[in-house]
């Protein structure tokens, strides 16, 4: 098949693109949320739970991603239904969904800087962290909700008042140039580097201790499947950040491969940072404490 010779209309690709990820999102936001749940509810009914920041991080980011899904839901449901939303109505439902996307990788950020503190400081990090614990997670989403309602106020400036209240069949979103593309790049690389940097201090401290031997089969699983989960989080969304939005029959199918391993990811996620933890997993069916 020449793919030169079919017709690039992008208005019906990008349709038909909300439309599958529409029902891929509708799945894992289900999924996503009922694991989320019971998580959530396990920690809040156990007061020892409560107090680990771990298990706070653990429900910040598992929130997130039922957000991020259903957001999903709603702003792929506009698009595909073409349901005339007004221009800012899009605008704020992707900016929302973008903000709660950038928390779920900043969120796994603190979680590997939590995770180096304990394993590579017990002594000096309990005191330290239950000092700034809830300034830092703050600072992070105000960092994270200025940085897009910043670049929302730049993008949109070239909009008059009243073009923003009109109906939009497809939903454009508005973080689409250049610039905004580049400081999309710089907002994935820095919780990215905290997360490699951090897991390569633990692994360098589980080798001098003696952790990650032949015969301490679990330690170096658990390092290996959150490199794993990292990279279906990362390489996905550095493509769909570099490609853009281009129609054709090849790119559609490799930005549904793409979504598909980025949902995959999030679906897992709750059972990967979450279930795999023994201490919470024992909870799930105990009965909570006063």
């Amino acid at each position: 098949m020449n793919l030169s010779s079919v017709s690039c209309n992008i208005s019906d690709w990008l349709r038909l693109e909300a439309t599958v990820k529409a029902s891929i999102y509708t799945g894992t936001f289900f999924f996503a949320t009922v694991i989320t749940v019971l998580i959530v509810s396990t920690v809040l009914q156990h007061s020892k739970l409560r107090r680990e920041l771990r298990y706070v991080l653990l429900c910040q980011h598992l929130l997130c991603i039922s957000c991020y899904c259903g957001l999903g839901v709603a702003f792929q449901g506009m698009r595909a239904l073409r349901a005339h939303s007004p221009l800012l109505l899009c605008w704020v439902v992707f900016g929302v969904q973008l903000s709660v996307g950038e928390g779920i990788l900043f969120t796994l950020a603190l979680m590997a800087v939590n995770t180096y503190l304990v394993i590579c400081w017990p002594l000096t990090s309990l005191s330290f962290v239950d000092s700034v614990k809830y300034r830092v997670m703050a600072g992070t989403w105000l960092v994270i909700v200025v940085k897009n309602v910043s670049l929302f106020l730049i993008e949109s400036s070239s909009s008059t008042p009243v073009a923003v209240f009109h109906s939009a069949p497809l939903c454009p979103v508005t973080f689409n140039g250049t610039p905004t593309r580049a400081i999309g790049m710089v907002f994935l690389l820095l919780p990215l580097s905290v997360i490699l940097i951090s897991y390569g201090l633990i692994y360098q401290e589980g080798r001098r201790a003696g952790h990650f031997n032949r015969l301490n089969i679990k330690a170096r699983k658990t390092v290996l499947i959150h490199f794993l989960q990292m990279a279906l989080h990362i390489i996905p969304t550095l493509v769909f950040i570099g490609l853009g939005k281009v129609c054709g029959v090849f790119y559609f199918a490799l930005n549904m491969v793409l979504f598909g391993v980025f949902a995959f990811a999030q679906c897992f996620n709750p059972l990967i940072f979450g279930l795999w933890s023994r201490e919470l997993r024992s909870r799930l069916c105990c009965r909570p404490d006063c």
